[in-house]
């Protein structure tokens, strides 16, 4: 299949890459500048040009960012869109976050509908975030699964940064579906819906200070950070991004993905539980570690969430990787570029 990736530099979109190609398609991906395409091109050079393009889209959040991104020959059958703005140093939430989430969204939607007529699949990497209740903590007695949208209005989204990231996601996959609804374009959609996303990072567009910001909890603790008091965990559920990226593979490959959202999570985890693997697979970060005695970063006492990821296992058939496998690759990884 002919694929257009957006974002290919980023985190989550290296490993759809990757998988990409090893199953065969031909793929043209999004990056912001020439740089990041060298160092894709210089990792990959096993693949041609007809294999593996790249288009130049500077600034997603541009009205018709991606009019020209959208064209090829041969024409593109499918698109995985996982560009999107992910940083909590934000100054101006409406700006930095919801419009660009929600321009850059929609504005590939649009941009394929008039461009791209032999596009018949979509995939949108969205988040918990658009499933999560933020106002109601723990929620012990809920059980989340894609039936659940997050009611964060407009008012609250710009309160602070923390509030406007999850709303940047909500927004941004509500207007997805609006999209599809009002629109009737002949492609399909498919929203992937994941927590925190764990597993190696790709070493030749990281450095340990340009880590995605759920790895930087793992970084954190391996440096000592954590040593005296183990951060809260905040969202206690997880999944590998070797398994989300092969989600997003799966939902252009499998009829039965379209017009779907999932929810996809390997299961629970706490940062507590971070320190215990890295220790146990990694006794030379013992004197940075915390130990049993330190406090902090356990699960609430009065429990957590359940989780219904069902879906992901029944149509996608994906089995998820362990918390010890991502974890004990994730350190490598990192040790890689040098933690």
């Amino acid at each position: 299949m002919r694929v257009l990736l957006t974002g290919g530099s980023g985190f989550i979109a290296a490993h759809v890459l990757d998988i990409l190609l090893d199953h065969g398609h031909s793929v043209v991906t999004t990056v912001r500048s020439q740089q990041k395409a060298r160092a894709i091109a210089d990792a990959h050079t096993s693949y041609g040009k007809d294999k593996l393009d790249f288009a130049i889209v500077e600034d997603i959040a541009q009205e018709n960012a991606f009019d020209e991104a959208v064209k090829s020959d041969p024409p593109f059958e499918a698109v995985i869109h996982t560009a999107s703005p992910f940083h909590f140093n934000v100054t101006d939430v409406q700006k930095q976050l919801l419009d660009p989430a929600i321009i850059g969204t929609t504005g590939i939607l649009k941009s394929v509908k008039k461009s791209a007529p032999s596009v018949k699949k979509v995939v949108i990497t969205s988040s918990f975030a658009s499933i999560i209740n933020p106002f109601k903590g723990t929620w012990p007695e809920h059980t989340y699964s894609e039936a659940d949208w997050n009611p964060i209005t407009s008012e609250q989204a710009v309160e602070n940064p923390a509030a406007g990231y999850r709303a940047s996601k909500t927004f941004a996959e509500r207007a997805a579906w609006d999209f599809l609804e009002k629109e009737k374009p002949n492609f399909t959609i498919s929203t992937m819906c994941p927590p925190l996303v764990l597993g190696p990072i790709v070493h030749y567009l990281n450095s340990l200070n340009g880590l995605n910001t759920s790895n930087q909890r793992i970084r954190d603790i391996m440096q000592g950070k954590a040593k005296d008091e183990i951060p809260e965990t905040g969202t206690f559920i997880w999944v590998d991004v070797r398994d989300l990226a092969l989600c997003h593979v799966l939902s252009i490959e499998k009829e039965e993905a379209a017009n779907k959202r999932f929810f996809i999570t390997a299961g629970y985890f706490s940062n507590k539980e971070i320190a215990q693997v890295v220790g146990k697979e990694y006794p030379q970060y013992k004197d940075q570690l915390p130990t049993e005695k330190t406090p902090g970063g356990d699960y609430p006492k009065d429990g957590v969430y359940k989780i219904d990821n069902s879906r992901v296992k029944e149509l996608l058939g994906i089995k998820f990787r362990s918390f010890e496998e991502s974890i004990k690759d994730t350190v490598k990884s990192l040790q890689a570029v040098g933690a």
